[in-house]
Parts: structure tokens; C-alpha cells; sequence
């Protein structure tokens, strides 16, 4: 069996829900030019922007910080390549990285949070099923959010420290846009990230774009979300199986957990590749809710517009943070590390265990 194809799935028998993996076939033959298919909606999708945001998206997974720090990492080029690092944060305890910085060709501030770390993407899709909507979002009556998202951007450093990096770069560059992306658990937690932005900033300053993102509320936020950040693409792909987490059921819209718009699902039709614009609803129903149960994937969560967006390290999560962070910390102390302009390093690491 090729442990790197495999797929999951989820079978809702009464209340439970079980989980069951089995081999998938590897893809199919070359790719053709990618179709954008719009269905009527006067939403623009760009793939151009598209294509540069997942390979930030792809690149904050890189465990090499110092390689992160000087823009010179196997990930940190093609259309991403002329990038200005200006913020790097790392939550040991946490497990958390992410990055901001500018990118001169899209004028805009990016800001990009990685996904999970854990050894193995099973595990923590069995963590967020069993997980309840059981927190009162400020200011938003009725709206009810992931716990364990929510206190990943809002009580670690991710926040203040994300916060103060893209206004030092709006006060030096101009008050140019800012893009917010993560791919898997970094999307969902990018979310939260785009939505304090977006109060803090104005809503036409904030752009989201997320890659395999699960689902991070319940209808209530879904629709106070669309008014706050409504430049939002969530960009599905094919048969993966987390935008289907956690659940949502059509027969208690106003009780599961609900996606925000606007999804654009990457599918093939007849070996070419499409980008389908979904409808505002958040769950179109012709989009990647069309999947079969039995067909979702895990193996399709870790590619996206043929960029592979995943750990470049499948250690466990505190071992590979703390190892780079001390790599980092020496090539800083003894002036290795020249990047011609200065980068804030903003490190959390004080339970650290390293073996």
C-alpha cells in the first residue's frame, strides 16, 4: 500500500462518525490550461493572484528558518520570488509559524499562517470532528466559532504580533492591501487573522484567500464574516476531505458549523482542469458538497494548483519549531544570516524540549 495515497472516509451512522482510510489512485497524466468557470456569478476570480498566494501559502510550511528568514528557501521563488521578509513568528508551545512581509509585484502585504504539524493529517481531522461550537464571538450576537481557531490566532502572539507587523509595513509602504492566507488549519485560523485585520483596517483593505480551509463557524458568523471580509475566495480542490469539516448538515442550517463565501473548486472535468466559482451561499451544493462521502480524500489536501502544500518535516510539531529556532538564533548571533534589511524575529519558546 503507497502510504502517500490514501483516502478518507466519513460515514455518519446516528450520532457517531468513523473515519477509514483506504489507497487512492496516484493522478492522472498531464494537466491542461486551467478554465476559470464563473456559472453567471459576477464574482472575478484571478489565477494569476491565485497561483503567487498558495505558493505563500506552501512556502510558511518550510521548517528552515533561517532559509525563511533570507527568502532562500526551495519554496521562496518563481512568482513569489522578489518577496520583502519584514516579520517571522514562531510559537514553539503552540506549534504555530507564520510570516508577513511584502510583495512589490501585488503591492500588498501578505500575511501567511502555517497549517498543522502533527505527524500525520488523520489525527487532528478526528480532533476537529468532535469539537463543539462553544464560543461567543465579540460583538456578533448568535454567531458561535471553532474554539480551538478562534484561541489560535486570539490568545497566542499571532495576534498582537501580526497586528504591529502590518502596520509597521502600511506606515512605511503606504496603506496598501493585505492579503491573509493559510492552507488546512492555517486557513481557518487566517480567517480569524482577516477578520481582526479587516475591522482594524477597513474591509476593502482585507483580501483572504485560504487553501483547504475547514469549516470555523456557525451560520450566524458565516454571514457576519461575508460583511467584514468580503474579498474571501476559500479555495477547495477536487475531493479534499477538511472543507467538508466539521460537519454541516442541510437539515440544521442554523445549528452545524457553515462556511462563509466565496469558494472556487479546483476540479478536473474531462482532464482539463477547472476553477468553478461557486455561489455566495458558502455550501453550494454544485461545488465540492457534490463529493460523495465515500469519495473524500486526504491526498487531496496536500496540493493545490500543482503546488504542494504541505510540512517539508513530518516530526513531531516542537522537536522541528525548536530545532529551527536554535539554527536560526546561532546564525544570528555569529552575523551568518545577511538579508539586507531588517526582519523582525518574534519567537515564543519558553517550555522548549528538545530530544
Amino acid at each position: 500500500m503507497d502510504s502517500q495515497r490514501w483516502v478518507v472516509k466519513l460515514v455518519v451512522v446516528a450520532a457517531a462518525v468513523a473515519l477509514l482510510l483506504l489507497p487512492t489512485a496516484p493522478p492522472g497524466g498531464a494537466r491542461r490550461e486551467p478554465d476559470v468557470k464563473n456559472n453567471g456569478q459576477t464574482f472575478v476570480f484571478n489565477y494569476t493572484l491565485a497561483k503567487a498566494v498558495v505558493e505563500y501559502a506552501s512556502a510558511v510550511y518550510m521548517t528552515d528558518l533561517t532559509a525563511l528568514y533570507t527568502w532562500t528557501c526551495s519554496r521562496c521563488n518563481d512568482l513569489i520570488r522578489g518577496f520583502e521578509m519584514t516579520c517571522i513568528i514562531v510559537d514553539v508551545q503552540n506549534c504555530l509559524q507564520a510570516f508577513v512581509g511584502v510583495d512589490h509585484n501585488t503591492n500588498a502585504i501578505i500575511v501567511s499562517i502555517r497549517g498543522t504539524q502533527e505527524n500525520s493529517v488523520q489525527n487532528w481531522i478526528k480532533d476537529i470532528l468532535w469539537k463543539q461550537v462553544d464560543f461567543d464571538y465579540p460583538n456578533m450576537p448568535n454567531a458561535k466559532v471553532h474554539i480551538g481557531f478562534y484561541s489560535s490566532y486570539n490568545n497566542t502572539l499571532l495576534r498582537p504580533v501580526i497586528t504591529n507587523a502590518v502596520h509597521k509595513a502600511r506606515k512605511l509602504h503606504g496603506n496598501m492591501g493585505i492579503i491573509v492566507t493559510g492552507h488546512s488549519m492555517g486557513g481557518a485560523i487566517a480567517s480569524f487573522c482577516a477578520l481582526d485585520l479587516a475591522i482594524r483596517f477597513g474591509s476593502n483593505s482585507v483580501h483572504l484567500m485560504s487553501f483547504g480551509q475547514p469549516r470555523v463557524g456557525n451560520a450566524a458568523f458565516a454571514s457576519y464574516f461575508a460583511k467584514y471580509v468580503p474579498n474571501t475566495i476559500r479555495m477547495t480542490h477536487e475531493c479534499d476531505i477538511v472543507p467538508h469539516l466539521p460537519p454541516y448538515f442541510f437539515f440544521l442550517p442554523q445549528l452545524t458549523y457553515r462556511h462563509f463565501p466565496r469558494e472556487v473548486w479546483e476540479h478536473e472535468v474531462d482532464g482539463t482542469t477547472i476553477f468553478q466559482v461557486c455561489d455566495g451561499s458558502g455550501e453550494d451544493p454544485n461545488c465540492c458538497r457534490s463529493v460523495s462521502v465515500l469519495s473524500w480524500s486526504a491526498s487531496d489536501h496536500l496540493t493545490y494548483m500543482g503546488v504542494e502544500i504541505a510540512a517539508d518535516d513530518w516530526s513531531t510539531c516542537r522537536i522541528v519549531l525548536g530545532q529551527s529556532v536554535e539554527k536560526l538564533q546561532m546564525s544570528l548571533a555569529s552575523n551568518i544570516v545577511t538579508s539586507g534589511h531588517s526582519v523582525d524575529v518574534v519567537i515564543a519558546n519558553d517550555s522548549l524540549q528538545v530530544g
